[in-house]
């Protein structure tokens, strides 16, 4: 048994997680190549990325196509084979939740730069959409309209 321990959930069984491998590591945390999925919640649409090296390193992800149906990844052939995906469907895709100043109702996704898992080897990466018109920051629920009654 491989127990993680975290500073947000104590120690974890690790054997009951989907672990991750960043071969050339996490950008700007190239030190960090090993995280494991967490699920914030049971029916939670959105998991943590703890990091099995630093306790207190945990990144909130969640897969885009549940807040833009119309999102769009297109893998390179270079991240296909990093990434040893043998099938279309083995590739999971997730983005980045920031969460401003504390503020829930302003999450925003980082459809830019998505991190694509090959659930069946646990490889990943986090790539960069360069010539996709996405940001860092699309928000993932509107702006109420309007000023009141």
């Amino acid at each position: 048994m491989k127990m993680l321990k975290t500073a947000r959930f104590g120690e974890i069984d690790a054997d009951t997680l989907t672990c991750l491998h960043f071969e050339e590591g996490f950008p700007a945390f190239e030190k960090e190549r090993d995280f494991a999925l967490i699920p914030a919640a049971e029916d939670s649409p959105y998991v943590f990325m703890q990091s099995f090296l630093t306790p207190e390193l945990a990144f909130l992800l969640t897969r885009p196509f549940l807040f833009f149906p119309d999102y769009h990844c297109e893998l390179t052939d270079d991240v296909v084979e990093k990434l040893r995906l043998e099938r279309d469907e083995d590739a999971v895709i997730y983005t980045l939740v920031t969460v401003p100043d504390g503020d829930v109702s302003r999450l925003s996704a980082n459809l830019l730069a998505p991190i694509v898992v090959n659930k069946e080897n646990g490889q990943a990466r986090q790539i960069i959409l360069e010539t996709s018109g996405y940001t860092t920051k699309h928000r993932l629920f509107q702006e109420p309209k309007g000023g009141g009654e």
